[in-house]
């Protein structure tokens, strides 16, 4: 993959927390910064693919968006291994 210097201006303290949550990642400090960007640019195809699919078929229910919610929920909770509330 190509990559490209840029040049971006963050103010002092953001420079630097994201080197001190690099070092404790143990990545160079472009690529936590290319990360993020990267979960950005997904989580607004999200977005969209959402409001596309509500376009069509109609705003999702409160109980729709609360099974969404508690699948997500316990996904995260199996991939870093935590307890969901059925183990508890």
């Amino acid at each position: 993959m190509a990559v490209r210097k840029v040049t971006v201006t963050l103010s002092e303290e953001l420079v630097e927390a994201l080197g001190s949550a690099a070092r404790e990642d143990g990545v160079p400090l472009s690529r936590l910064v290319a990360s993020a960007a990267e979960n950005e640019l997904r989580r607004r195809v999200g977005r969209r693919l959402v409001a596309d699919w509500q376009a069509e078929h109609g705003a999702f229910t409160v109980e729709e968006l609360a099974a969404a919610r508690a699948e997500m929920a316990a996904a995260d909770a199996q991939t870093v291994d935590i307890p969901g509330p059925a183990a508890a």
